[in-house]
């Protein structure tokens, strides 16, 4: 059975705010935002290249720096456009995206419109450029994070010398020390008891994966009693 990516020996200190999001739906558990990022670690880097915003998707790990910051490191193609133009110590936002699903107005006891249920982080912070050892512990590290639990799993530390050094050649490592945290868990709660757990129950009716997950968080927050 693969596992999960490990969650419980990191635990970095996030600087949560906020970003455009309604007072209901603001997530300011830590501990959960932090569990959400690790389990959804494939995410979007956003930067600035020739002054037009760029987008790569990418995994990340999550975990901490010598001084104790909480840091997201990453790798990207020097062949990409976006690794060309990063130098180093500019902003970049991350966002992680989590389940989503469409409400329909159906599922409510009134007339309403549709709308969509989803759970998202942005993280903003300064990138700086990482190569050599620090590059090779983020290689190793995400490796295996993935790795984990699989049969005739594969590791950094078993590979070549001479394939490594010609992989890393077409790689740029970087390392992002987070700055801000903005979190939305938007999951109907502005509804009522009657109206929110009838959508949770039309959502565990779906044949899709992710309209379970979203019934899943939603029972999360608000247990029918």
């Amino acid at each position: 059975m693969i596992a999960r990516p490990k969650t419980a020996n990191l635990n970095p200190k996030l600087k949560i705010t906020n970003m455009y999001i309604h007072p209901l739906n603001n997530w300011e558990d830590e501990p959960e935002i932090v569990d959400f990022i690790q389990k959804n670690a494939f995410a979007t880097l956003i930067s600035q290249v020739d002054g037009k915003p760029w987008a790569t998707h990418l995994p990340f790990v999550l975990g901490k720096n010598n001084s104790g910051d909480a840091v997201l490191s990453g790798h990207l193609a020097k062949a990409n456009q976006q690794g060309k133009s990063i130098s180093g110590n500019e902003d970049v936002l991350v966002i992680f995206h989590g389940p989503h699903a469409y409400i329909s107005s159906s599922w409510y006891n009134h007339e309403n419109v549709p709308t969509w249920n989803y759970l998202a982080v942005h993280i903003y912070g300064k990138l700086r450029l990482i190569e050599g050892k620090e590059l090779m512990t983020h290689l190793a590290s995400l490796t295996d994070t993935y790795e984990e639990g699989r049969l005739n799993r594969v590791s950094v530390e078993t590979m070549t010398e001479s394939y490594l050094s010609g992989q890393l050649k077409a790689l740029i490592g970087f390392e992002i020390k987070i700055e801000e945290v903005k979190a939305s868990a938007k999951l109907s709660q502005n509804r009522d008891d009657v109206n929110y757990h009838n959508i949770v129950e039309k959502l565990e009716e779906s044949e899709l994966p992710l309209d379970k997950e979203v019934a899943s968080e939603m029972k999360k927050r608000r247990p029918k009693t």
